[in-house]
């Protein structure tokens, strides 16, 4: 990754996060921003990493949004070049632990990189992931919403971005990260005004191994329907998705003659690029965004 990022060493044990009140029509716009994307890392793995990256924002242009989608506004974060320019779009969708710093650090290595980053919080109606106490609380969260939803704020967060003057309407791409990687394949089936997308350790098949009312399509249901060339990035020791089901993926796209890519890491395990997690894999991670930034920059930039 670029030279300007620091490494964070040292950081002990992630407390547990205490019950909050749910946003509400009384809150302040800064109020809901810091219950929202404040509480960080704390359910996605307990002790945070020795390695997480922390991305300067230094050169940056950085800041806490509300995006229109529909009757609600959705709080999200941006961050782009400061230089003046026009710069391609990347749409980030975070993990089911929400908009927290890696998701936000994330989006400030894409400015770093030459994009006008977007990452929407997509459990606002719910009141976010970060009040939860458990990872159970959060999958019960997750499972209230509606894919229907998500797609349409991540949409709505393609029109946010593409009406700004240092945006680059018509290179608009998405990247997503477990849950974030499964709609990332979903939202590539549905939004036609993405140019590319990449898609990390995404589930394949339905959601938490069911379809009901909100989650009624699998990505391997939609393999025919893709709107852009996608690429998948995934680890061969995921105990959450079989090789086997990524073989499967693999063999849709082909039959259906879709531009798309799968690579599978050797002893990678689900989460690998997560920096602050104990699942993160240095090198596979170094050699994996390398590769997204490949992919984006070829049907973004290129």
């Amino acid at each position: 990754m670029r030279s300007d990022t620091r490494k964070e060493r040292g950081r002990g044990p992630v407390n547990e996060i205490g019950t909050v009140k749910q946003p509400t029509g009384g809150m302040t716009r800064r109020e809901l921003l810091i219950g929202l994307g404040a509480t960080g890392f704390a359910l996605a793995a307990g002790p945070v990493s020795a390695d997480r990256i922390t991305t300067s924002s230094e050169g940056l242009v950085v800041g806490d949004i509300m995006v229109s989608s529909g009757s609600d506004k959705i709080p999200a974060y941006e961050a782009r070049p400061a230089s003046p320019g026009h710069y391609p779009v990347v749409v980030i969708i975070h993990e089911i632990f929400g908009l927290h710093e890696y998701i936000r650090d994330i989006a400030r290595r894409f400015a770093k990189e030459g994009y006008y980053a977007v990452a929407p919080e997509l459990y606002f109606r719910e009141g976010g992931a970060g009040k939860l106490p458990d990872i159970q609380a959060v999958l019960k969260l997750v499972d209230t919403v509606p894919d229907r939803q998500v797609l349409q704020d991540l949409s709505a967060a393609v029109r946010y971005a593409g009406a700004k003057s240092w945006a680059l309407p018509d290179r608009v791409g998405a990247t997503g990260f477990c849950w974030g990687g499964r709609m990332t394949w979903l939202f590539a089936a549905h939004e036609r005004n993405l140019k590319a997308a990449v898609a990390w350790y995404g589930p394949l098949g339905p959601w938490r191994g069911r379809r009901d009312d909100a989650h009624p399509e699998a990505a391997l249901d939609l393999a025919h329907q893709l709107l852009c060339p996608v690429f998948g990035l995934y680890g061969e020791a995921d105990e959450g998705i079989p090789v086997s089901t990524v073989r499967e993926m693999e063999a849709k796209l082909k039959a259906h003659h879709k531009t798309a890519e799968l690579v599978m890491y050797p002893g990678a395990p689900h989460g690998f690029f997560g920096d602050y997690r104990p699942t993160y894999r240095a090198e596979v991670a170094k050699d994996a965004w390398k590769r997204a930034l490949g992919w984006f920059g070829k049907y973004l930039k290129g």
